[in-house]
């Protein structure tokens, strides 16, 4: 079974305060981005095995991955399903990795939540989405979206989703990636204030041409300042007739939304990583 696992972008992130289990409480919204990592999955014969080794034969194309391949999301997923269903028997896992890693897109969390989908279908585990949506949270706080798999207002660590309807296909977007890598927990230490800004959802009635100034993320701020890079991206998405651009997540990808049709071309020569959707 093959599934392409998506991207996402945040609109808007405030962070409300830290919490007494060391995460924090956050507002966004997260909203589906087209580009996808590519994950196959084969059934192979029953065996007996021995370790996770001999349960799962892993390949890894496209973009390293940092850490061992015992740590990736995907293996974590299938041993995190195997505990409660045992007949869970071994497989081939092949990723192929085109997201950007560290980038504030979630392309892990998609990886992890898609394996658990897949793992549902292809072993018949009629596991409800409601009871998927408990063991994606347990992979990591963003993972659950990828379950919804639609808009979400999320509260909470991110875990905590709500789908909203909300269509932004009439405009064109680019996304821009300068393969810096952001340090999610790094990011958090370095905030400087919480709760600012106003509330996401209110700002999101008004059209896209209002929200420069009310549609927030927290983390610019601090991130902009270790890392000017991010922040000339944003400035030149505007200078180029941006109607709105933010960074995403903790960064470090930043986007632009545009009139239909009217995405220029930017960035030729930084070698940077660019995603247009027209």
């Amino acid at each position: 079974m093959i599934l392409f696992p998506h991207c996402k972008i945040n609109l808007g992130l405030r962070v409300i305060g830290k919490r007494p289990d060391g995460f924090h409480d956050i507002e966004t919204v997260f909203y589906p981005f087209p580009l996808r990592d590519i994950i196959e999955v084969i059934k192979k014969p029953q065996s007996i095995p021995h370790s996770l080794h001999s349960e799962i034969e892993a390949y890894y194309t496209g973009l390293d991955i940092p850490g061992e391949s015992e740590e990736n999301i995907c293996i974590r997923a299938y041993t995190l399903l195997k505990k409660d269903f045992p007949n869970i028997g071994p497989i081939e896992l092949h990723l192929h990795k085109i997201i950007p890693i560290g980038a504030g897109l979630g392309g892990g969390s998609s990886d992890g939540a898609f394996m658990l989908r897949i793992l549902n279908e292809i072993f018949n585990l009629q596991i409800p989405k409601q009871e998927l949506l408990k063991y994606a949270a347990q992979l990591g706080s963003d993972c659950p979206f990828f379950i919804y798999d639609q808009p979400c207002f999320a509260t909470g660590r991110g875990e905590v989703l709500e789908p909203i309807s909300f269509d932004l296909t009439s405009y064109s977007m680019l996304l821009v990636n300068p393969n810096i890598h952001v340090n999610t927990a790094q990011a958090f230490s370095s905030l400087k204030s919480f709760g600012n800004g106003k509330s996401i959802l209110s700002v999101l009635k008004n059209k896209v041409e209002l929200w420069k100034n009310d549609l927030t993320n927290d983390f610019e701020s601090s991130v902009f300042e270790k890392y000017p890079a991010i922040q000339n991206i944003k400035q030149k998405l505007y200078d180029s007739g941006a109607i709105y651009a933010s960074m995403t997540g903790s960064g470090s990808s930043v986007y632009g939304i545009f009139p239909k049709n009217q995405v220029p071309n930017l960035f030729e020569n930084e070698g940077y990583f660019k995603k247009a959707i027209l």
